[in-house]
């Protein structure tokens, strides 16, 4: 595809699994749809399985291969690292891309710890270079349209917020162990992986976060390592301690005033990505599902009675935030279409020179909430959000 004189950004990403192939995606198709101010370049990709990973580049349209990320960082021909490996290499990744004057995209949750986050921060900071977060929710156009509607004063006054990410994939307590599941690997469970997720929805939509006291469970203790058959006596198995939590839940209290309730799970039957939200206000609400992802239910106090009540909007329409570079009206778009929209954004971030958000000020600041949550948990008391 010829691209005139646009800056090019040549992309490194380490790790190539289910989000690599998801970015992967968004940076072949984001020059199709939109008129970005710097196009990327699928370069090359890094990971330790040499022959998954050359059949995956070729797949996937990656022009080269590295089994070490660290070559990414020293070559000449890498303007942006982007980090879709596990959260345990997040920091040490991001922080060489950093010193490297490399660009960073990095996968939710920013880090491990708020200590991490915190460095991670600071040396992209002091480097100059762009840094974004994948937070890739807050493309939808429906929920860029609820944010619009919030700013704008339609809603009025924030009263509440009610968020869920609820999941059902680890009910089988037959279901292996895997580095979601290892907090030396991950950092939290469920909080960290989906959780983070609706407190960026969150704070994006309605403010920072002040206060939060929650609660934590570890519903299946135990699993099958990894390599074992699904048994139907799984205690037979090999068996490793699941040592995150599987199910979250707290309350927060917003700096604006307005209260919040969360819940994350992977232990909702029925629940594939259910990633919805409720916010009420003085003048009208807003509802939004994932699993629904173009609609965005709206109600405003003022209608006239006997016409109460919710409606939907097909958030397709070119006035609604992205959706023109896409298809004539009603025509929907997919989960897909969010890390494209996502990458459009850090394409002219970097032509630009700025940070788009979510970026890892974002990402600190949800790492605060995140380690408040879990302090709480402990304490089982109120804790205050970035102390």
């Amino acid at each position: 595809m010829n691209h005139g004189n646009k800056k090019q950004v040549r992309v490194g990403m380490v790790g190539y699994k289910f989000m690599g192939k998801v970015h992967s995606h968004a940076y072949r198709d984001v020059p199709f749809y939109f008129e970005p101010e710097a196009v990327p370049v699928l370069q090359a990709i890094a990971g330790r399985n040499e022959a998954e990973l050359k059949q995956t580049a070729a797949k996937l349209g990656w022009l080269s291969c590295e089994t070490d990320w660290r070559r990414l960082i020293e070559r000449d021909d890498i303007d942006l690292i982007d980090i879709v490996a596990p959260n345990h290499l997040h920091a040490e990744i991001a922080i060489a891309a950093a010193e490297g004057g490399k660009h960073i995209l990095c996968e939710k949750p920013l880090a491990m710890t708020l200590e991490q986050a915190y460095r991670m921060r600071d040396a992209a900071k002091k480097s100059g270079v762009v840094h974004m977060l994948s937070h890739n929710y807050r493309f939808a156009p429906a929920v860029q349209y609820a944010k619009q509607l919030i700013a704008s004063g339609r809603l009025g006054r924030i009263y509440h917020l009610r968020a869920t990410y609820l999941q059902d994939w680890l009910i089988d307590p037959r279901y292996p162990m895997e580095w979601r599941l290892q907090k030396e690997l991950t950092g939290s469970g469920v909080l960290g992986d989906i959780g983070s997720h609706i407190i960026d929805l969150a704070r994006f939509l309605v403010g920072g976060i002040s206060e939060v006291v929650g609660r934590m469970d570890t519903i299946v203790k135990r699993r099958p390592l990894p390599g074992q058959p699904m048994s139907e006596e799984p205690d037979r198995a090999p068996m490793g301690d699941v040592t995150v939590d599987d199910a979250c839940s707290f309350l927060a209290t917003f700096e604006n005033g307005a209260t919040g309730v969360f819940e994350a799970t992977r232990f909702a039957g029925g629940n594939r990505v259910g990633n919805r939200f409720e916010i009420n206000g003085e003048k009208g609400s807003v509802r939004w599902d994932m699993e629904n992802m173009n609609h965005l239910q709206v109600y405003f106090v003022d209608d006239e009675p006997g016409l109460q009540g919710f409606r939907t909007i097909l958030c397709t329409e070119a006035q609604h935030p992205f959706a023109g570079n896409y298809w004539p009206s009603g025509h929907i778009i997919g989960y897909e279409h969010t890390f494209i929209n996502l990458v459009s954004e850090l394409m002219n971030g970097i032509a630009r020179g700025d940070s788009p958000q979510p970026n890892f000020d974002d990402g600190v600041a949800n790492q605060e909430v995140l380690a408040a949550v879990e302090k709480s948990v402990i304490t089982k008391k109120w804790e205050t959000v970035g102390k």
